[in-house]
């Protein structure tokens, strides 16, 4: 009698590094490993990091108060002393771009957050509990969204007058967490079903333990990519706002009041550098975290194929 041994074997050594460098590699050390081959994730990274140096040592880059006015220096043009010149209330308009950009990170950031732990709170228990309480928490979730989200915002805004960064911050969270909730309902609802589960309950794990050991780590690609992603969303929103003359009032800087206070045609015209430079800040800012935003999501996805 004859016998055949087949061997299998791969020989491409290409294929054979790649299963030799991800063999023992941890899940997280597998997507650190997928986004840093993604360059546009690492160019965004890099600029968003210098943004952020540019805003935290803004004292050390200037010397001018953001919020002082100078009723002798209206509108001047650049100049050595105020790079970008003035604006019509005669502050500095680097000192105010670089004040500000501190101000639209720390409510973009903040709000994000705030949703974050609005919204993976009240999604993981409609998701894990399903039933009257699923069915409450939804319907909450269908009511904010069923309202325009600009018009909830300002009907908020008109009916407080005073904002303040934290009242703002509030209100955008408060406002802004359906969507993630509903991402975090249907990641659970299909984690539910799985064995892992049934043996956690077997051995009478407590729900607590479930969703926070087994449940999170297993939805934490969704929740950071959403939460990244959100920044952004968080970031234009105040921007919008504070350029309609609903977010964060003069005279404290950021770059939607900015650009807000040179909507004047005569200074549109005139003096570019009063608006220009906040609005590439926006741009700057919110591409770079799109890019952080996508590259996540490929690196948190299983079926990439960036490996």
């Amino acid at each position: 009698m004859d016998t055949k041994t087949n061997f299998t074997f791969d020989s491409n050594p290409e294929v054979n590094s790649k299963r030799k460098s991800i063999k023992g590699k941890s899940p997280f050390q597998l997507a650190l490993r997928r986004f840093m081959k993604n360059k546009l994730a690492m160019a965004g990274l890099i600029i968003l990091f210098l943004i952020v140096v540019a805003i935290i040592f803004a004292p050390l880059l200037t010397n001018q108060p953001p919020t002082k006015s100078n009723l002798l220096l209206i509108e001047q043009p650049p100049s050595a002393d105020h790079p970008l010149g003035t604006d019509s209330s005669g502050r500095d308009n680097f000192s105010r771009l670089l004040y500000g950009g501190r101000i639209s990170m720390i409510v973009g950031f903040s709000a994000m957050f705030c949703t974050l732990i609005i919204g993976v709170t009240l999604g993981s228990i409609a998701g894990y509990y399903r039933g009257i309480v699923d069915g409450i928490i939804m319907r909450i979730a269908d009511l904010i969204l069923m309202l325009p989200f600009l018009v909830l915002v300002l009907t908020i805004v008109a009916i407080l007058q005073k904002v303040t960064i934290g009242i703002f911050v509030g209100i955008i969270a408060i406002t802004s967490w359906p969507n993630l909730a509903r991402i975090i309902r249907g990641t659970f609802l299909s984690l539910r079903e799985q064995e892992f589960v049934l043996g956690a309950k077997a051995i009478g794990a407590s729900d607590f333990r479930i969703i926070f050991k087994h449940f999170i780590p297993n939805a934490i690609g969704p929740i950071v990519v959403n939460a990244t992603l959100m920044m952004a969303t968080m970031i234009i929103v105040e921007s919008a706002l504070s350029f309609i003359g609903f977010g964060i009032p003069q005279p404290t800087p950021t770059w939607g009041n900015m650009i807000s206070e040179a909507q004047s045609l005569r200074i549109l015209r005139n003096s570019p550098e009063a608006w220009i430079p906040p609005g590439l800040a926006i741009l700057l800012t919110v591409l770079c975290i799109n890019f952080i935003g996508d590259g996540l999501r490929d690196a948190f996805d299983p079926k990439s194929n960036n490996r």
